[in-house]
């Protein structure tokens, strides 16, 4: 892949990143207003509710007063109160049936809500055309659904709205039931019905408990009726006092009232009471969290509780405020404020379930990107170095071939074909470059093989010091040639392994021969084996010129060769630490390295034992 291709790519990738990060932004910043004015209402809905309920407590403070004042006058009046009490009971029961019938109400409205917002034509019918039309299938092909336009007078629109209606007309079924039933129909393009059902809610109210309801309620005047006539009520005054339940006098009392607007704020207030107010307000409206609170009278601090460290910076806290004792004829002068110290802690609380998730998506995201330039980068080096690999297995298959054409030609001379000895010279170099040139075909090969998956490995009884002894033999000439040292210290007592023949021989020629190569001087070589966990370790060390820390990462992959600098006597294809890293995984096996530059290198692997195997199972 071009240079330019990858910028392209990356930069389009960022862009879209980015633009998911500036959407996600954006929809948690909204969530977060949104949150934040909806707490805004919960706590000034609070705070109203408390100003109000510190008005009630302080009548009914007052009222509980003024009852032990005239609690001598209410005990001549006991076969009044009598009434009274049945008064507030009939009017508790009615409140109560009222309650029932405003949740049977509530239970129609919130059926009648859903189902017009599911469906677009949703058309009311009487009981009676329910029974009469659609509940008698004889009569159903009298029934018309169409819809009608009305023209808004003024403009050049007009509104669509469906009617349902009956082109004969039948003897009228009366209705069996009071619940509320609706038509609701679809229309073509055309305007013509396609399909409609009947829905059935439950009814606006219940019929029971209206009769229960009006029969207290004449219950109720018929008290009222008889008090106004005991009471030989002659004033609007005397009459107000009746139906309120109290004697005229002690309507009267309730003028004194007017005096609680003229004492101190701080004598209005109970303070111990307000703030459990204020918590239980908040919490029915589920905000849990601390706050401080504030009483004034115009600008005197009445009471206050906070937190000191709270007040290090007041210009930063959202504060919330409401007038007292509104109820009073002259002007509010009390305030009652509360305010957060931790609101955006609050908030962001609130938002979590929003806010971890589109964190955990972005970081998915940002991971994902990063996980894909590294693919790409990545990609891009292994072609580079599958180039290398192609302009350095070509150097190497060239070399023989351009060996083998010259011994070729020589032999075509006359002079030379007629001396057998050095006939016989030149047919060995041929040989000999002709298996060099097999070696790196096979090489090759095997490693495209492993990419494949379909190398054979056979699994075979294997004395891996016997493998090892045959490796070293061989190479004997090649170390010699280098004019290198080989230290064989063979002491694996138990050396039997499952494993393929051929392919360890290869592993470990690959290690040797790599020993061999990467010592600029005499190659000084140390080949181990030892037992260990119940397993045996083949240990290959050098003193060569060793690698670096990221050198070491990165020797096992495909087509990579460590930089030799201005010293190009090292030939290769960067293939065969690779095949040995593949042929030792696939024989249950591990390898690893240790190496400090310009010191020398150690490959180490580790093979399960086959008495280690057989116990495993």
């Amino acid at each position: 892949m071009k240079k330019k291709s990858i910028s392209l790519i990356i930069f389009l990738m960022t862009f879209a990143l980015l633009g998911v990060m500036a959407m996600q932004y954006y929809f948690i910043r909204e969530a977060y207003i949104q949150e934040s004015q909806l707490f805004d209402e919960k706590v000034n809905t609070s705070l109203a509710k408390v100003a109000s309920e510190i008005e009630k407590l302080e009548v009914l403070d007052f009222a509980k007063t003024q009852s032990k004042v005239n609690q001598e006058k209410y005990i001549a009046e006991q076969k009044k109160q009598q009434k009274l009490a049945q008064q507030v009971k009939i009017q508790q029961q009615i409140d109560q049936l009222r309650l029932k019938q405003h949740a049977t109400y509530q239970k129609f409205k919130d059926a009648d809500e859903d189902l017009k917002s599911r469906y677009p034509n949703v058309t009311p019918i009487e009981n009676w055309f329910y029974e009469t039309y659609f509940n008698i299938p004889q009569n159903r092909k009298y029934i018309q659904i169409r819809i009608e336009q009305e023209p808004i007078v003024g403009t050049m629109l007009a509104n669509t709205y469906v009617v349902v209606s009956a082109s004969r007309a039948v003897p009228r079924v009366p209705a069996k039931d009071d619940s509320v039933r609706y038509v609701i129909s679809d229309f073509d393009l055309t305007g013509l019905i396609t399909w409609y059902r009947i829905a059935t809610l439950p009814p606006k109210e219940d019929v029971k408990i209206t009769q229960k309801i009006n029969k207290l309620l004449m219950e109720l005047d018929n008290i009222n009726q008889e008090l106004l006539a005991e009471s030989n009520a002659t004033t609007l005054f005397d009459t107000v006092a009746v139906l309120s339940g109290k004697k005229a006098n002690l309507v009267e009392d309730v003028a004194i009232g007017v005096q609680l607007a003229n004492r101190p704020l701080e004598h209005r207030i109970n303070t111990k009471h307000l703030r459990q107010l204020i918590q239980q307000e908040l919490s029915s409206r589920e905000i849990h969290s601390p706050f401080n609170i504030e009483v004034r009278d115009n600008h005197r601090l009445i009471y206050q509780t906070s937190d000191p460290s709270t007040l290090k910076h007041p210009e930063k806290l959202t504060r919330y405020t409401t007038e007292l004792f509104k109820g009073d004829r002259t002007n509010s002068k009390g305030r009652l404020s509360i305010y957060f110290p931790n609101k955006r802690n609050i908030i962001a609380k609130n938002i979590s379930y929003l806010l971890l998730p589109t964190l955990a998506l972005l970081a998915l995201l940002v991971g994902c990107f990063a996980y894909t330039l590294r693919i790409i980068f990545r990609q891009k080096k292994i072609s580079e170095m599958k180039t290398d690999f192609i302009n350095n297995m070509t150097h190497e298959f060239k070399t023989p071939v351009a060996t083998i054409m010259i011994a070729s030609e020589s032999l075509r001379d006359p002079e030379i074909s007629s001396d057998a000895k050095r006939v016989n010279k030149l047919a060995n170099i041929i040989y000999d470059e002709n298996v060099r040139l097999g070696n790196h075909i096979e090489r090759v090969l095997n490693i495209a093989k492993l990419e494949k998956e379909n190398l054979k490995i056979e699994r075979t009884d294997v004395h891996l010091n016997n493998v090892i002894d045959d490796v070293l033999e061989s190479m004997t000439l090649q170390l010699n040639k280098a004019k290198g040292t080989l230290h064989k210290e063979l002491n694996a007592t138990d050396d039997l392994v499952i494993g393929d023949e051929l392919h360890l021989s290869n592993v470990m020629f690959n290690l040797v021969d790599n020993a061999i190569k990467y010592s600029p001087n005499n190659p000084d070589i140390t080949v181990k084996t030892y037992n260990t966990n119940g397993k045996i370790v083949v240990a290959v060390s050098d003193k060569g010129m060793g690698m670096t820390k990221d050198q070491q990462e990165k020797i096992f992959d495909q087509f990579y060769r460590i930089p030799t600098g201005n010293v190009h006597n090292v030939k290769g294809f960067g293939l065969g630490l690779s095949y040995v890293h593949d042929i030792i995984k696939r024989l249950d096996g591990k390898i690893t390295v240790k190496s400090e530059k310009d010191k020398g290198t150690t490959f180490e692997i580790s093979m399960p034992l086959k008495k280690s195997l057989k116990n495993l199972e």
